[in-house]
């Protein structure tokens, strides 16, 4: 459904994939093709192109450009295609221009740089964007950018904010924003590792959620999700115990792994995408291993 709503045609896991780079450290887009190929083909609802898990921060506007287009180019309508977005007011139109330009079919706005400028100055960032905007934007919570429930509610007015993207994990805040806001705004659980808290997440209400897991073992994601949705109690439980929550603990053991421990994941499925920019770190060897044997013991439980 190529011309539905984008909220319409984000119900399902969505796919957050990493940006590709060489040995030089320049942007590589046959691999990156190639992961979003696959990811499409796993089943992903959504491809969210040159966003955190694709560290948008350390990309240039061309090559941003050059992403999300090719991401486009590969989904082929088949999904939506989201681009990020973000810094401050002035720099994030020129993100959006280019999301426009490159065929996106909507942006995830990342929360302002650095500065802080209370409710009425979020409020302000977002209306401006939005009425800048050529596609539909999902507001995302997380970082400097946490929202009061009448902001939100303020927000989704307008008709080109269409999502809210919840990075910053309490529960209780979410289920205000919701009970206050009686839009048909689209909620996501986009925490970094959302299998852990969907289960609290479902329960008021927000059924959609972003995966990690999915850029570098989609088999597992799906069979947590379609578990997730069946009612198989039992496998949820015996992922959530002997995969997702070990893999918590590990992303914990280095700063930033929750972008290049899955980055890592990647190339170990076979994928060279390349390692990750700077101020980011590759992980260490041995935890790389342990992440190995993790995902061997997930796929075991799954295939049992």
């Amino acid at each position: 459904m190529p011309n539905a709503p984008l909220a319409d045609r984000l119900d399902g896991l969505l796919f957050f994939p990493v940006t590709a780079f060489d040995d030089t450290g320049a942007l590589a887009l046959e691999p990156f093709r190639e992961h979003v190929r696959q990811g499409i083909e796993a089943g992903a609802a959504g491809v969210f192109a040159g966003c955190g898990t694709g560290e948008f921060s350390a990309l240039d506007l061309d090559e941003f450009s050059a992403c999300v287009a090719a991401a486009v180019e590969v989904a082929d309508g088949r999904v939506p295609v989201v681009a990020g977005a973000g810094y401050g007011t002035a720099l994030g139109q020129h993100f959006l221009q280019r999301a426009v330009a490159a065929g996106a079919d909507g942006a995830l706005v990342l929360p302002p740089y650095l500065v802080d400028g209370g409710q009425d100055g979020l409020r302000e960032h977002y209306q401006q964007l939005a009425d800048a905007a050529e596609l539909d934007l999902i507001i995302y919570q997380r970082g400097s950018a946490i929202f009061d429930p009448a902001t939100v509610a303020a927000l989704a007015r307008h008709p080109r904010i269409v999502g809210f993207k919840d990075g910053h994990g309490d529960v209780d805040l979410m289920q205000r924003i919701i009970t206050t806001d009686h839009s048909d705004l689209l909620y996501l659980n986009g925490l970094p590792t959302a299998e852990v808290s969907q289960a609290a997440y479902r329960a008021i209400g927000v059924n959609v959620y972003s995966s990690a897991v999915f850029c570098f073992a989609p088999d597992i994601a799906m069979a947590f999700y379609t578990a997730l949705r069946g009612g198989d109690d039992e496998l949820v439980r015996r992922l959530l115990d002997e995969f997702y929550v070990p893999f918590v603990e590990l992303r914990r053991l280095g700063a930033g792994y929750a972008v290049a421990l899955v980055k890592a994941a990647v190339r170990l499925g076979g994928l060279d995408v390349g390692t990750v920019r700077a101020p980011l770190r590759e992980p260490e060897d041995e935890h790389v291993k342990a992440l190995a044997e993790l995902i061997e013991r997930g796929r075991r439980i799954v295939a049992a």
